[in-house]
């Protein structure tokens, strides 16, 4: 955000955040789409009906965009994490919770974009960020399973390996979804609760 918005009104702020939130939109949305890599700034200036050049007001570059875009799931992520602590004080309650809210966090946030898969595209201090904020994540999962192995929860497997197994599962989504389908969030998020905790168990 510029000085000059960070000095405005509350109006003014209000008005560039919601602006930003519309152009982050309209970017999954071409990336899912096309890709990252084949999205252009016209791309995501024409669903917006804006010239290109609006786009710099917020965002240098679309590289800029895409990282903001992963600023946002992250920040989700990190927020579900801390409410699953709240669920329930097993194990399998709290995976459970994790994994419905991920599955949502996919499709609702990111609509079914792949950012998952485009990381490598971002600067290397911006990916170095990114993956230090997203092994956090994992490693919280992986804990989590191994609690409960350890309460006798889930039956005795590698956590590491049911980690990867369980998010693997909900990052393929982005290759598959699409918006305006039979399924949403909701539904999916327990299809996958199911299969992906009741498979520990």
């Amino acid at each position: 955000m510029t000085t000059d918005v960070l000095a405005g009104s509350p109006r003014v702020r209000a008005r560039h955040a919601r602006r930003r939130a519309e152009i982050l939109h309209a970017a999954l949305a071409a990336f899912r789409q096309n890709g990252y890599h084949t999205t252009t700034l016209d791309d995501i200036a024409g669903r917006l009906g804006i010239r290109n050049t609006a786009l710099y007001h917020y965002f240098p570059d679309k590289e800029a965009i895409l990282y903001a875009c992963h600023q946002e799931s992250l920040a989700e992520l990190e927020r579900i994490l801390d409410e699953s602590e709240h669920v329930d004080h097993t194990a399998r309650a709290r995976l459970a919770f994790l994994v419905r809210e991920h599955v949502r966090v996919m499709i609702d946030t990111l609509e079914g974009s792949p950012l998952a898969f485009e990381v490598s595209a971002l600067s290397p201090q911006h990916q170095a960020e990114v993956i230090r904020r997203r092994d956090r994540y994992e490693r919280a999962i992986r804990e989590l399973v191994a609690d409960g192995i350890g309460a006798g929860e889930f039956r005795t497997v590698d956590p590491k390996t049911a980690t990867f197994a369980i998010l693997g599962a909900i990052n393929w989504i982005a290759r598959w979804y699409r918006p305006g389908g039979g399924l949403n969030a909701s539904r999916l998020g327990q299809d996958f609760a199911e299969h992906l905790v009741g498979g520990l168990t």
